[in-house]
């Protein structure tokens, strides 16, 4: 009887794999001593994940719903859970040293990263209300426990306050979309739920359903710090600890990002003309908000903060385009989706090189974070002042690095929707952004600075520096890997 059973289980092995895996380190840390503890864990943590990218590609093409359809696995679950895990495996890498030096070095960090981890998958292969909430709620969890990591620091208790109530508050927003909706439709599951819609008068729909939907968007509109739902970031990401800073950059907003899509081109893709102008506006607000509001920082956390929000506007432009999915336009909605993609595996790679290079900005072994003290990096780390210039220059979208061709895909989508507005003020606001960043490669290049930053680059550090940095600078030569991965998950999404 069990063995018949098991073949039901292969779409989540991945899942279970991490579950299991981080119990049992849970239990190993305990029994291990402080310091020894720390160290296995994470050695161990590293291979679990790596374990768990193996088995993801390895269910590639094997389309299945279990559960009662409440979880999916598609290619684009795949796409989307192995740029998380890569997220991770880099910030678990390069979180080493400065846990060491901060004497935070606990093997909790390692069984919280898996854990996040495990939510954020269990996100993006949800295909009911109730089980996209189970996996909001399990990354959530670790996340409120991250931002405040650091005890004996009162920014990042701070922090942790600050993230867990607006967190609660956004969640309790989410959950009470999802509780209309439920009363409106009769269902949680994508699939009723997107026979009912479809099924439905456009004149005929309810304004509760509507008003349910308007919920669920503000709830994932803080997930992904987009304005105007945007307020937490900047001082939980000045607060947190630099490597938990880099993790909520990166891969809480590309599970949110994956499970949006997921949700507004599937079951609500009926309803594209009622939420794609939400959309747009918290598109261009994200646009703006984080070109403007980044130019007098002058803490590069918070610099980066910003930045985030703007990058955030610049993806959901291609969600905007996914909201014309309908008839003729399914193809271009279908480009919209890729557009996304695209663009958010570019940004993993340049957020995580640019925090690595962060986390090496120390003086006198302590950590710094104004951005005038890289002033003169350019004589005493030529090494390091180059590649950070290359991770601002891609940020900025300067040709031809990889963060132009980003952009060059969202805006080209948003063109060919004749979403022309979209399209100028993103290109307007890249442009106020590149001020910014350029602002950081003058700092490094011309200014003088009083102290020079320590030397010291740990092993860790430098070869994930290597990976990113040669990717963003070859990108436009050999794009292939990255944009045919998006085009088959932007394909599964559409042709189920």
């Amino acid at each position: 009887m069990l063995p018949a059973s098991l073949p039901i289980l292969i779409p989540i092995l991945p899942e279970l794999f991490m579950a299991l895996s981080s119990m049992f380190l849970l239990m190993v840390g305990a029994f291990s001593s402080p310091k020894k503890g720390f160290s296995l864990v994470a050695n161990l943590g590293y291979i679990v994940v790596i374990i768990t990218i193996i088995l993801l590609i390895n269910l590639i093409d094997n389309n299945a719903k279990i559960f009662g359809s409440a979880f999916i696995t598609d290619n684009f679950a795949v796409y989307m859970k192995v740029l998380i895990l890569l997220s991770v495996l880099a910030i678990m890498l390069i979180s080493r040293d400065y846990l060491v030096l901060h004497g935070i070095e606990k093997f909790e960090f390692s069984v919280l990263f898996l854990l996040s981890s495990l939510g954020m998958m269990m996100m993006i292969s949800a295909n009911d209300l109730l089980a996209l909430y189970l996996g909001i709620e399990l990354q959530s969890l670790a996340l409120y426990v991250f931002a405040a990591f650091h005890r004996d620091s009162s920014r990042s208790a701070e922090a942790g306050l600050k993230y867990f109530i607006l967190g609660a508050l956004s969640s309790g927003l989410m959950l009470y979309g999802m509780s209309l909706v439920y009363g409106f439709s009769g269902s949680t599951s994508y699939e009723s739920l997107g026979l009912v819609l479809n099924n439905l008068n456009p004149q005929g729909i309810s304004p509760g359903l509507v008003i349910g939907l308007v919920f669920i968007l503000a709830g994932l509109a803080f997930k992904i710090s987009a304005v105007p739902f945007h307020m937490w970031t900047p001082d939980v990401y000045e607060g947190a600890p630099t490597p938990i800073t880099a993790f909520f950059s990166v891969a809480p907003k590309i599970a949110a990002m994956g499970l949006l899509i997921r949700l507004m081109v599937g079951p609500f893709g009926s309803l594209g003309s009622q939420w794609q102008q939400i959309i747009i506006f918290i598109s261009i607000a994200s646009m703006v908000l984080g070109a403007f509001a980044a130019i007098n920082q002058k803490n590069i956390k918070r610099l980066m903060a910003y930045s985030s929000i703007g990058h955030v506007g610049y993806a959901l432009i291609g969600l905007a385009v996914a909201g014309i999915a309908s008839g003729s336009t399914m193809s271009l909605a279908k480009d919209g989706v890729l557009s996304i993609l695209v663009y958010m595996g570019i940004y993993v790679f340049t957020n995580i090189g640019t925090f690595s290079c962060i986390l090496l900005m120390k003086r006198n072994g302590r950590m710094v974070e104004e951005i005038s003290d890289l002033a003169g990096l350019s004589k005493t780390n030529p090494g390091l002042a180059v590649i950070l210039s290359i991770f601002m220059f891609s940020m900025a979208g300067i040709p031809p690095l990889a963060g132009f061709m980003g952009k060059l895909y969202v805006f080209q989508m948003a063109i060919d929707a004749e979403l022309f507005i979209l399209a100028l003020i993103g290109v307007l606001t890249s442009v106020v952004s590149a001020f910014y960043y350029i602002r950081i490669v003058k700092i490094i290049y011309f200014d003088i600075g009083s102290e020079p930053l320590d030397k010291g680059i740990a092993i860790e550090i430098k070869s994930v520096l290597v990976v990113t940095g040669v990717f963003v600078l070859f990108f436009i030569f050999y794009p292939n890997p990255l944009i045919t991965g998006a085009e088959q998950a932007a394909f599964s999404l559409f042709n189920k």
